[in-house]
């Protein structure tokens, strides 16, 4: 983790940002939940546990910035909340996800599945991509499991981690 976060500091440097106190804390928080998807909110709740003087407006202007500088990502999986995801070190594009709409688990796929779509897209349509992103909604093994069990159909939710 302090690997990281000596990276992240060197982005923040880079751009003629500083790795403030508060900045810190807010990144610390999504190195420790970095399997979770965390909203702004709740972002802000587990920073308010290690730093209580931390104001919700300065977690998201935090996050924000993180986004500007492309050290996370801001997705939504349609329930209308955005969340915080690191984007991985080195990393190109954004990963993939599975979002289940039974049970509103987030899965992650690390492996970029959009190599040759991009290259189809640039060239037929002269478009320069700088980014994808790439959410399947579905039903989970687990639900799958469940509903064979159970031998009900799965009603949807609003997906949330």
């Amino acid at each position: 983790m302090k690997e990281r976060m000596d990276q992240i500091k060197k982005e923040l440097h880079a751009q003629s940002y500083k790795l403030t106190p508060q900045r810190e804390a807010t990144v610390e928080v999504l190195l420790e939940n970095e399997e979770d998807h965390l909203s702004a909110e709740d972002v802000y709740l587990l920073v308010k546990e290690k730093a209580p003087e931390i104001g919700l407006a300065t977690v998201y202007r935090t996050l924000e910035l993180l986004n500007e500088l492309e050290i996370v990502d801001k997705i939504n999986f349609g329930d209308g909340v955005s969340r915080y995801d690191l984007r991985k070190e080195g990393a190109d594009h954004s990963h993939h996800h599975l979002v289940c709409i039974h049970c509103g688990s987030v899965s992650e796929i690390e492996e970029d599945l959009l190599g040759d779509v991009e290259k189809k897209v640039e060239r037929d349509w002269a478009f320069k991509i700088k980014d994808h992103r790439l959410t399947f909604h579905g039903v989970c093994v687990n639900c799958q499991t469940e509903h064979e069990a159970s031998d009900e159909a799965p009603t949807l939710k609003a997906a949330h981690p």
